[in-house]
């Protein structure tokens, strides 16, 4: 069974996590297809929204598989398995990774991020889905560096060997459907249209505050 569309999802997935007990919880989306689902978890929570920029770095002959991940402020994580598996190394990949960081600083400054502080708050990472985990990998390891109480994943769909690699940095993760035959988060959805900057910077704006 899919899901209608992003906002459809996060709200299912904000009423799961409502049944958890947080402390003072702060929504961060990863942008852009995650502030759709991050919006409707964040009036479940009744928690302020914001974004945590970050991006995969695509393989240079399959720009829609993951070899790594970027954030805003420069760091870059590889997932050096995959690079090895399609006979690549760190350095063929230089050019999409400063590309992939030019993109995330880019998107920070269209979204004005408010940098929410989060000392002392529990997090939730919020994507529509998770794939390889990389991006969202890169996204928790931000976060930890803004002295957090707890800092969690949640999507709607992902991937068991996602769920696993996340769950091995991130306090939890929470997948409402983990389906055994995974291959990408858009068949989860009926509706998976891109969503644009203009649909992010009016999702943020509604749910500031």
């Amino acid at each position: 069974m899919r899901f209608r569309n992003r906002m459809s999802a996060g709200r299912r997935l904000g009423i799961e996590l409502a049944k958890h007990g947080w402390t003072s919880p702060v929504v961060l989306a990863l942008p852009r297809g995650g502030v759709p689902v991050a919006a409707g978890v964040a009036e479940e929570l009744n928690a302020p929204l914001d974004v945590v920029v970050a991006g995969k770095i695509g393989a240079p002959a399959q720009p829609e598989l993951a070899v790594g991940a970027v954030t805003a402020d420069g760091a870059v994580f590889y997932d050096d398995k995959t690079l090895a598996a399609l006979g690549l190394t760190r350095e063929d990949v230089v050019r999409r990774s400063e590309a992939a960081v030019a993109e995330a600083r880019r998107q920070q400054q269209r979204y004005q991020v408010r940098a929410l502080d989060v000392t002392g708050r529990d997090v939730l990472i919020v994507d529509d889905g998770l794939a390889t985990g990389l991006t969202a990998l890169a996204a928790v390891n931000a976060v930890l560096a803004r002295r957090p109480l707890s800092v969690s994943v949640a999507v709607p769909v992902g991937s068991y060997a996602a769920i696993r690699r996340v769950e091995e940095v991130a306090d939890a993760v929470y997948c409402l459907r983990r389906p055994p035959h995974f291959r990408a988060v858009g068949q989860w959805y009926q509706d998976f249209t891109q969503v644009t900057d203009d649909e992010v910077e009016q999702l943020l704006q509604v749910h500031s505050r």
